[in-house]
Parts: structure tokens; C-alpha cells; sequence
């Protein structure tokens, strides 16, 4: 069952990242037929954003009350069909409209997934977590692939989202099948009000961690092609490398990442993610070559590879109300990407990229210097005790 299970989740996040990668590779063909420009297109994407980050708030105490594998059933599919708004929009108001509907279902199945795969590695007893979150990434490769492909067989972008919001929805149905079986959680008022001050004290901390990684993760996406091209002056054709370098190590540790956590542990191997991303965000401030750049993306997408597969198993290893605790890591990791743009290109505009590059350094080496603490007070603390016990 637990395989079945381990397959089931498989198919969540490959699929999760079909339907990103396909809604991101579309937005070019949105773009032109809504005529919307950079500024309503960027505030669209706002909203998408917004969405999720609010129903990823209060998807925690759904997943909680109903299980996770309940919430996935209903989630992914909708998480797919709600991709018919914003591709069916024939406007900017209804546009905005619609990406606001897209970001809430995409932050219910976030958590929801998440908190399955949470359950499986704690049915495994071993490190698992990792591979979901590469799947994911190759999720979105074959979402951009096929839009691509798509696209040069002469099939419209629109409807290329149409149909991936007809048919995602059923071949989700199957993974839910093999998902594990799951019994409503515990009242919170027969866990005596929840966690705990402590405990919630951890989780904002983890939350600190997640924020710190998915800042510098989302600084590597957005600017690392930027740097080569305006810091370093590479050739226009060849930039965009410094950010495949980036992603091509972080999709393959997080595929093979699981085997490396088994072996060092969680707290060695936050305090390794740290130590990698903060090296690779030096190398990339002060060795002005292309080659150092990209040595110095690599280091980087290796380290913070590990991040939310540690954080997230850690969540899970503090037990109590799993969902409710995993939707505020996932919220505060998620705010780190939609902060981090913005941040940055604030700071680069009124001084320079190379300066604004020192803020996800420093979180760079938050991500250790607060996760270690935070995993090891966990990782020592005794177990809950069941209700009725």
C-alpha cells in the first residue's frame, strides 16, 4: 500500500507542475490576445499569486478536519479545470478575475499534496520527500515541452490551455486511487488548542527557513540570466545558461536527494544546504567570470535543492496539526517568491544587481544557521501523546 501510495503522490506533483508549467509557457500567447503589456500581465500574475498565498492560509485546517488525501481528491482536479478561466477570459477585468480563482486552487492542492507526501515518508520511515519535489520540476519541463511542441504544430495557445484543463483533471484521478487511505485528524480542541507555544514557536522558525530558501531559489530564477547579461556582459543567446546551470542542479538533487538526507541526517544536511547556496552566491558576487557565475549557480540550486524537503519533514516529524502547520510554512516559503522580485528590483534599480544580490546571500546562510537549531529541538523533542492515551 505504501508503494501505491509513493506512485500515487508521484502523479500529484508531476501533474501539479504539468499544469504550472503549461499556464507559464502560455502566458505569452495570453499576453497577445488580451493585448495586456508587462504591467497587466505582471499584476495578473500578482493576483494568481495573492490567491494562492490566501487559500494556502486556510487550506491547512481543511486538510486537517478531512484529511489530506480527501482534499487531494477534490483539489487536483479542480486545480486543472480552474486553468479554463484565465484561458477562456475575453477580457482584462474577467482576466483578473479568473487569476484570482487559479491561485486559490493552486494553493489548496500545494498544501494538500504536501502534507500527503508528508504521511507516505512517515509510512516509509525514510527519507522520500526529496524525489516528489523533482518530479514536480520535471512536471513543469514537460508542461513547457508540450506547449512548445504545441504551438510549432501550429495549435492555438488558447487552446492549449483549454485542453489541458479538460484532461488533466481525469488523469489526476488515478494517482488519487492509490493514495493512502486516511482517517479525519484529531479535533483541535481534543488536542488541547492546537500545538503549542512552543511548538508553534518551531514552526515559525521553519517558516523563517522556508521564506529564506524560496527568496534565494526565486532570486537564481529571476535574475540569474540577468547578471550573466548586465554584471557579466555575456552574449544575449548565451545568458539564459547561467540559470539552466541553476536549474538542471537543483532538479537533480532533488531527485536524488532523498539518499543524502538518509545518510547525513536533517540537521547536517540543512546546515550542508546553507553552506552550498551561501558558497555559490559568493562565487556569483566575486568571481566576474561567466564560468564563475555558473560554478556559483550550481553550488547554489545544490544547496537550496534540500531546503523544503527538510523543512516539510521536519513539519511533519513535529505531529500534531500537520496541515495547519505545513500551510503556514508553505504560505511563509511561498511570500518569499512573491517578495523577492519585487525586493530585488527595488534594490538593483537604486543601486545594482550585485548589491541586491547580497540579501539572498545573507538568507542563504539563514537557511542553516536558523534550520539546524530548529530540526535538532524537533528531531530531540518527545513525542506527542495521542488523545485518550
Amino acid at each position: 500500500m505504501n508503494k501505491r501510495a509513493r506512485i500515487g503522490v508521484f502523479g500529484f506533483f508531476f501533474l501539479c507542475g504539468l499544469v504550472m508549467g503549461m499556464w507559464a509557457a502560455g502566458l505569452p500567447a495570453l499576453n497577445e490576445r488580451l493585448a495586456l503589456g508587462p504591467e497587466r500581465l505582471g499584476f495578473a500574475l500578482l493576483l494568481v499569486s495573492l490567491g494562492a498565498l490566501a487559500s494556502m492560509l486556510a487550506a491547512g485546517r481543511i486538510v486537517d478536519r478531512l484529511t489530506s488525501r480527501t482534499v487531494c481528491w477534490f483539489a487536483g482536479p479542480l486545480s486543472a479545470v480552474v486553468l479554463l478561466g484565465p484561458a477562456l477570459a475575453p477580457s482584462y477585468p474577467v482576466l483578473m478575475v479568473t487569476a484570482v480563482v487559479l491561485g486559490l486552487g493552486l494553493g489548496v492542492i500545494e498544501v494538500a499534496m504536501n502534507v500527503h507526501s508528508v504521511e507516505v515518508e512517515h509510512a516509509y520511515g525514510r527519507p522520500i520527500i526529496s524525489a516528489f519535489h523533482g518530479t514536480w520540476s520535471l512536471g513543469g519541463a514537460t508542461g513547457g515541452a508540450l506547449t512548445a511542441i504545441g504551438l510549432k504544430l501550429g495549435v492555438d495557445g488558447q487552446a492549449l490551455l483549454v485542453g489541458a484543463a479538460v484532461v488533466v483533471p481525469f488523469l489526476y484521478l488515478p494517482a488519487a486511487r492509490l493514495l493512502l487511505p486516511g482517517r479525519p485528524a484529531t479535533e483541535p480542541a481534543e488536542q488541547g488548542g492546537g500545538m503549542g507555544a512552543m511548538r508553534w514557536g518551531l514552526v515559525a522558525l521553519l517558516g523563517l527557513v522556508a521564506f529564506a530558501g524560496h527568496l534565494s531559489e526565486g532570486a537564481a530564477i529571476d535574475w540569474a540570466a540577468l547578471h550573466a547579461r548586465l554584471v557579466l556582459d555575456t552574449d544575449p543567446a548565451a545568458a539564459p545558461l547561467a540559470y539552466t546551470v541553476f536549474s538542471i542542479a537543483m532538479t537533480s538533487v532533488r531527485l536524488l536527494g532523498d539518499p543524502i538526507r538518509a545518510r547525513f541526517g536533517p540537521v547536517r544536511t540543512i546546515q550542508l544546504a546553507g553552506v552550498f547556496a551561501t558558497a555559490g552566491y559568493l562565487l556569483v558576487l566575486f568571481v566576474p567570470t561567466v564560468v564563475g557565475a555558473w560554478a556559483g549557480w550550481a553550488l547554489a540550486g545544490i544547496g537550496l535543492a534540500t531546503v523544503v524537503p527538510v523543512v516539510f519533514s521536519a513539519v511533519g516529524a513535529a505531529g500534531g496539526a500537520v496541515g495547519r502547520a505545513l500551510s503556514l510554512v508553505t504560505a511563509f516559503g511561498y511570500s518569499g517568491l512573491l517578495v523577492g522580485p519585487a525586493v530585488l528590483g527595488f534594490v538593483t534599480e537604486r543601486s545594482s544587481l550585485p548589491v541586491a544580490l547580497i540579501i539572498p546571500t545573507v538568507l542563504a546562510a539563514v537557511v542553516g544557521l536558523a534550520g539546524a537549531p530548529a530540526i535538532r529541538a524537533i528531531s530531540t523533542a518527545p513525542e506527542p501523546v495521542p488523545a485518550g492515551r
